[in-house]
């Protein structure tokens, strides 16, 4: 597994890093990250524990995160006036990521792959099953949402105390370590030290806090899925946990009940986060879905 980079993907002409874990020749498992959040955020652990379920993990950064092209000439989002019904500043929607990620797979020489995805991340995912149908074998919704605003809302309350990230790499650590307890998953050991580890190599990678913004806004711009969500045929999973305060867990039970057949799992305890101690109620499941999705379209 090393680092790599695809060139000129998808209709933007972009780069992407990303990372390739186990056998090419099993199911592929793209996971795609949520806002601000870059490939790294994916555990290592947790894509190695997926391969070992007998599959391919690919995590990659999306555009305006880590080590993928980033927009610094966009104009200057207003998620303020997004949220108002002012989406003017949108430089790009989620069709677009979306769209990047299609790139990636034909980068790749992937006809389909099995999406999972995080927060935002599931967005990207349910956007690319809408638009990219006969590229998804099946999807996976993790602490996401619709686009309903009616839904899936966070705690302001608890994310008022968070506070803008500093610029400097040891500011932005401390505020990242302080972040990740208010917004990650009480149910479970909070590991301060990997949370410190994950904010550091983030921060040598490509922080880019407009960057950030500019993928809140492009959610904004993008509208509510649900009506959309509703025409999917494709296996689906959606994993929320009853903590998430980034994400309310309406946001998944939404979700689930847009999408046609789809499962719903709620992990007592889990907020917005990844703790290893979960991993037994996430991979499983995922992994189970991919078998059986490559299963059924073995028989057809």
């Amino acid at each position: 597994m090393s680092e790599e980079k695809a060139l000129n993907v998808g209709p933007s002409g972009i780069e992407v890093a990303y990372e390739r874990f186990g056998d090419p020749k099993a199911p592929p498992v793209v996971l795609v990250m949520g806002g601000g959040g870059q490939l790294i955020n994916w555990p290592e652990d947790f894509c190695t524990e997926l391969v070992g379920h007998g599959v391919q993990v690919i995590r990659f950064d999306n555009r305006d995160s880590g080590r993928s092209t980033h927009f610094h000439d966009a104009p200057v989002p207003d998620l303020q006036a997004a949220l108002a019904g002012d989406a003017s500043s949108a430089s790009y929607t989620l069709s677009d990521m979306a769209a990047d990620t299609v790139g990636l797979l034909d980068a790749l020489e992937l006809d389909g792959a099995h999406l999972v995805g995080a927060s935002l991340g599931g967005m990207i995912a349910q956007t690319v099953a809408i638009e990219h149908p006969d590229r998804v074998r099946s999807l996976t919704s993790m602490m996401s949402t619709t686009g309903d605003l009616g839904v899936g809302q966070p705690d302001f309350a608890v994310l008022a105390g968070v506070g803008s990230p500093p610029e400097d790499r040891q500011g932005y650590i401390d505020w990242y370590v302080r972040t990740f307890r208010l917004i990650g998953s009480p149910g479970f050991p909070y590991d301060e030290a990997h949370a410190a580890d994950v904010a550091g190599r983030a921060y040598d990678r490509g922080l880019d806090h407009l960057g950030l913004q500019r993928q809140a806004v492009a959610t904004v711009a993008s509208g509510d899925r649900t009506a959309r969500l509703r025409s999917l045929d494709v296996p689906a999973l959606v994993i929320h946990g009853t903590a998430d305060v980034m994400c309310d867990i309406s946001g998944g039970h939404a979700t689930a009940a847009a999408i046609p057949g789809a499962e719903l799992i709620t992990v007592d305890g889990l907020g917005h986060s990844f703790p290893r101690g979960a991993w037994p109620e996430i991979i499983p499941p995922i992994a189970g879905l991919v078998h059986r999705a490559e299963a059924a379209s073995s028989r057809t």
